[in-house]
């Protein structure tokens, strides 16, 4: 054995030769099509200076390739991300198309346990070709190689998100959708098998983003909840996103230093919200005027377009905002505007975020598509996670809210501490229009004037759809001057985090992340039991 002096040496040009992965040849590969490395990727994650590496000498335990597959395709470690610790995993694809062998497997599964056991937040910056041949092949490959258990058990027991910044089949892409927020750099692909995959299996011929590209994620399934032109982009959403989230399950996330005066008035609301009730405005709008320095992030953007879901601050205070977009089918909801609802809860209720819910919406948009999107179970499914949340809730109806719709938006008795209206709601079954043609219609077909019996129908259906039918018999708590809004909910939002409510009792962390998504692939899963490259 050679001093202590040489064996350093040679540890230290051992670990020289690691950090390349697959080796300088693969390394510019990558740069040649316009994407960093996994260590790159993590320089541009972490605060410089604070990163400790794992398994950097790892290799693939299989014959003849321990000199050339130094971390077995995954960089894993601790470091800081805007001064918080946290546990990072980025997929290696200089290393065997970034797949997953057995050793890779193992380190994703000790760094996993590391995070949870320290409370940690987990952020994942993959793509990889999902379960390597011929590690997984025969009884004994596959055997110790099925879904994680750890990302199945997670209860959202600490934060966990995921880039997309390659094309990533199996393994990433079980990660990605079972993480608390997602996004995706364009031109790359997220599905459960790639498209030469695909073809072998059932012979179908897809492009990449055809298969599981941004436009599928967006439109479809909902399974990335933001996307990105650069991977320096989707770099900072996560760590935008993560400014949001407490360390851990244990804490509340923090509160943010602000000089926007909580009591603030916002007369701009006044110029906003259109004076007729058929006109379409901007939510965001209002929101902008709502939050802490009019800075929020939104969740799922392009999804559900009808519903707006983010979070913001209020008075340092993060709150997540669910409220209807008018501008987008009149901020009716779908079966997509339900499942990102849904999902919206569950993660703000799991991690200690307050909810506060703005109405516009003329009730559901029904269809036959809707009901083939199983939009009753989904309205359902909204209402039980919102039946479980234990975090504080405060309802303000802007201006419509209509059918079922005002009790899927928090309205009274479905668990708000508190639903307050302005001026210009109008809070109701059906409008008159709906309610004379479907209680009337046979009639009025049959009249020798239609329009004319119409109008004198209208004139004796004329229910209070004001706010005040609601405030007199105290079923709303109170019809509040729009322009002190931001004042009300700051307020009601400090006397409600008590020490009692600060925590939820987090009834819903154990729903499972992206329960209703429906995987890219499914066919080729289904029917030929495919989850690899």
């Amino acid at each position: 054995m050679g001093s202590l002096r040489q064996l350093t040496d040679e540890l230290m040009a051992k670990k020289a030769r690691a950090a390349l992965g697959g080796g300088a040849e693969n390394i510019a590969k990558q740069h040649e099509k316009g994407l960093l490395t996994a260590r790159e990727r993590i320089d541009r994650l972490v605060d410089a200076g604070t990163f400790i590496e794992f398994g950097r000498l790892n290799a693939s335990d299989q014959p003849g390739l321990a000199e050339t597959t130094y971390g077995d395709g995954l960089v894993a470690g601790i470091g800081k991300v805007n001064g918080r610790p946290a546990v990072i995993i980025a997929g290696d694809k200089t290393v065997l198309a970034g797949t997953e062998g057995s050793v890779h497997l193992r380190k994703s599964r000790q760094m996993h346990a590391l995070a949870v056991r320290n409370g940690l937040p987990m952020f994942f910056l993959h793509e990889g070709g999902g379960l390597r041949m011929p590690d997984g092949m025969g009884s004994d490959g596959i055997s110790d190689k099925l879904f994680p258990r750890e990302l199945l058990t997670h209860h959202r027991q600490v934060p966990t998100m995921a880039a997309i910044l390659g094309d990533s089949y199996g393994g990433p892409t079980w990660t990605a959708v079972s993480c608390d927020f997602v996004t995706q750099l364009k031109g790359t692909c997220m599905a459960i098998v790639g498209p030469r995959m695909l073809k072998l299996a059932n012979g179908q011929r897809v492009a990449p983003e055809e298969l599981g590209g941004i436009d599928i994620h967006h439109q479809y399934t909902g399974q990335i909840d933001a996307d990105g032109e650069t991977e320096a982009e989707c770099i900072e959403q996560l760590k935008r996103f993560f400014s949001y989230m407490p360390q851990n399950a244990n804490e509340r996330p923090p509160m943010r230093k602000t000089d926007d005066d909580p009591y603030r008035m916002v007369e701009e609301v006044f110029s906003i919200l259109p004076d007729r009730q058929s006109r379409v405005y901007d939510m965001r709008r209002i929101i902008t005027c709502l939050v802490d320095d009019g800075d929020y992030f939104e969740y799922q953007k392009q999804f559900g377009k009808a519903l707006i879901t983010t979070l913001a601050h209020l008075n340092g205070h993060v709150v997540g905002i669910i409220a209807n977009q008018p501008n987008q089918y009149a901020g009716a909801p779908g079966p997509q505007e339900c499942q990102k609802a849904t999902e919206f809860i569950c993660l703000c209720d799991s991690y200690h975020i307050p909810l506060i819910f703005l109405h516009d919406t003329p009730g559901f948009r029904v269809s036959v598509e809707a009901e083939k999107a199983k939009m009753a179970t989904k309205i359902m499914v909204w209402n039980q996670a919102l039946a479980l949340t234990t975090v504080p809730k405060i309802s303000v109806v802007i201006r419509k809210s209509i059918g079922a719709a005002y009790g899927n938006m928090c309205g009274p008795g479905m668990g708000g501490d508190v639903v307050v209206a302005w001026p210009s709601a109008e809070i109701n079954f059906t409008g008159p229009e709906v309610g004379v043609n479907v209680v009337y219609g046979r009639e009025l077909e049959r009249a020798d004037n239609p329009h004319e019996r119409r109008q004198e129908l209208l004139k004796q259906w004329s229910f209070d759809s004001s706010p005040y039918g609601a405030a007199r018999k105290h079923l709303i708590d109170d019809v509040i001057h729009p322009a002190k809004t931001r004042k009300f909910l700051c307020q009601t939002l400090e006397y409600l985090l008590t020490s009692k409510r600060e925590k939820s009792e987090r009834l819903l962390a154990a729903w499972p992340t992206g329960f209703q998504r429906k995987s890219v692939g499914s066919q080729a899963l289904r029917y030929h039991g495919l989850g690899g490259a």
